[in-house]
């Protein structure tokens, strides 16, 4: 390949990663064909190179990595049932049966490939560090200056979760999943909302959301259709009159009646929970919950680093609460798609 042939595929590459970052701030999938009008242009043939280069810049430099969603089980065993009844119903004269379609989705969000240990290990309060926040925390009066929405106090660690602007968003995100994994994967609308009320969570309950959206509130409606649109949650209308389009996303939030066509909402994860969150994760995320709840948060300060040197009886009855949600769930937890 030619100099000005490597500074071109060095030049997409790098568009590229900033249209990755741009777009994963905004917590958005980055479509294929996005990527083809705004970095490619005519040169689409050169795709795999770009990507290939693109994704070396970004787990170097960022420790991340794009990653393909996929589409999800649900899916995918369905097609395997429709597969066997055609293949079972078709007589001799009739066409093959169509080839299943590529489970990737030609969109793409931006994962941490850093090992768990070293975030864990980064989130350690150092003293020299806090030292040195606190100095210029205290020497910058603009972070001292009252505010709505103040600066957080120095921690002493290079990740400080608790100074995170979009923690009770990801927390109610959390919660929503694991209603959904313990319901087999799948949930009513109505159940989901009668959860979600023992909670004191209505329709119209105001969500915090992080400190750089125009609107700091929005509802938890408005909550559960951002999700649908990043991709975390997938929403889908079932049993409905014979003949009725299918659809997903927006829909109204009315369900049940005496009307045969009234309309059931059915949540499910949606491909980006699979492929940025993990059933398993969740799972953890569940029993660690349960656990301290159970034990009354017996040594809660000891546990905040993981789970390495728990007693034995919590390690069992960690386990055996794992065991049960990979039960609720219909079968083995998935790892990230």
């Amino acid at each position: 390949m030619n100099v000005d042939g490597e500074g071109d595929l060095e030049r997409k590459a790098n568009d590229l990663v900033r249209l990755a970052l741009f777009t994963e701030n905004k917590h958005m999938p980055l479509r294929r064909d996005e990527i083809s009008k705004k970095v490619m242009g005519s040169k689409s043939r050169r795709f795999g190179e770009v990507l290939a280069r693109a994704q070396q810049i970004l787990s170097n430099t960022f420790g991340m990595q794009l990653v393909e969603l996929q589409t999800r089980p649900a899916e995918e065993e369905k097609d395997k049932k429709e597969d066997k009844a055609q293949e079972k119903n078709k007589d001799k004269n009739a066409p093959g049966i169509k080839k299943k379609a590529p489970t990737g989705t030609k969109s793409y969000i931006l994962r941490s490939v850093l090992d768990p240990q070293l975030i864990k290990l980064a989130t350690v309060p150092d003293d020299d560090l806090l030292r040195l926040e606190k100095g210029e925390f205290d020497a910058d009066p603009e972070l001292n200056a009252e505010d709505e929405y103040p600066v957080p106090e120095p921690t002493g660690a290079i990740i400080a979760w608790e100074r995170g602007d979009q923690l009770q968003s990801i927390g109610l995100l959390y919660v929503v999943l694991s209603f959904i994994l313990v319901h087999g994967r799948s949930i009513s609308d109505n159940d989901l909302r009668t959860l979600l009320r023992r909670l004191r969570l209505t329709a119209n309950t105001q969500v915090p959301r992080d400190a750089r959206a125009s609107l700091q509130h929005y509802t938890l409606d408005q909550f559960l259709s951002t999700a649908i649109r990043q991709g975390y949650l997938d929403r889908q209308r079932i049993g409905e009159a014979k003949g009725a389009q299918k659809k997903r996303g927006r829909a109204s939030a009315t369900q049940g009646g005496n009307n045969d066509d009234a309309v059931i909402l059915e949540w499910r994860w949606g491909p980006r929970a699979m492929a940025e969150v993990g059933e398993q994760d969740i799972a953890r995320f569940v029993a660690d919950f349960m656990v301290e709840r159970t034990r009354g948060d017996v040594d809660s300060e000891d546990d905040e680093g993981g789970n390495a040197h728990e007693d034995p009886e919590t390690k069992k009855m960690r386990d055996g609460m794992l065991k049960g949600i990979g039960k609720a769930a219909g079968g083995n937890l998935a790892e990230l798609l």
